[in-house]
């Protein structure tokens, strides 16, 4: 239904004469599902993984710097692997270009100074290569796939489990994906404006990211506790001796 829905809306741009079929099915509504709660991972979490990799290999170096992007832009594996030496800044305003989101739209993410030293000691490792060079190469010298970064991040979740226990538990899948929603919360959690975070991540529209705030329950129980409970029955009043006597007295 939803790939109908993404041609006729295409569709509607290219065939007037049908706008009213058109109309009729893209109101038919979409079927109630059950979304699952987002996974997310704690800051110490992050940390454990991202100083998983030895860094004194060309493979770790690579490694670590390719999950710090991830977890500085909350960017898709696919935008992180399109990244050319090219699309980074290292000068001045330090930032990487996207160019292979949903809807190929490009959009720019800042770096912290701290990643931009990582990328800046990376490129160096990888010596005079051309702009077009992809940022992130195998040892063929071609940019790596998905299955690649995700069996790459298991293996530091495997060896961040050892220090951080919680990462081993089995109820938890830990893909790449994860990282960008774990930095959506990070983003959230420090208070960074829903509509920020949105064009971090590249979401068409502020609603998509509404639900990072469902999935944060600090932020709730935060919010909870600036609610004053209505109708709160208090403990029973016990007058003191004193008083008892007083008003027997009277």
């Amino acid at each position: 239904m939803a790939a109908i829905r993404s041609f006729l809306k295409y569709a509607a741009h290219h065939d007037l004469s049908a706008l009213a079929v058109i109309e009729r099915v893209l109101a038919v509504p979409m079927k109630r599902f059950d979304r699952p709660m987002l996974g997310f991972l704690s800051r110490d979490e992050m940390q454990a993984i991202l100083a998983a990799p030895d860094t004194r290999s060309w493979v770790g170096q690579r490694d670590q710097v390719l999950f710090t992007v991830l977890y500085n832009t909350g960017a898709r594996v696919s935008e992180v692997l399109a990244v050319r030496v090219g699309d980074v800044v290292l000068d001045g305003s330090l930032c990487v270009h996207f160019h292979q989101g949903k809807g190929r739209k490009r959009r720019t993410v800042p770096l912290w100074r701290s990643t931009a030293t990582l990328v800046r000691t990376w490129t160096g490792r990888l010596g005079a290569v051309a702009a077009s060079a992809p940022l992130f190469p195998n040892r063929g010298g071609t940019a790596m796939t998905r299955s690649n970064v995700t069996q790459r991040l298991a293996t530091y979740v495997g060896a961040a489990g050892k220090t951080m226990p919680s990462l081993l538990d089995q109820a938890r899948s830990i893909t790449p994906h994860t990282i960008r929603h774990t930095t959506a919360m990070h983003l959230l959690q420090s208070g960074i404006d829903i509509t920020v975070i949105a064009l971090w991540l590249g979401h068409e529209s502020p609603a998509t990211t509404h639900m990072y705030i469902e999935a944060d329950l600090s932020m709730k129980e935060r919010a909870l506790d600036r609610l004053q409970s209505p109708n709160t029955d208090g403990p029973r009043y016990r007058p003191p001796d004193q008083l008892m006597q007083f008003l027997q007295n009277l």
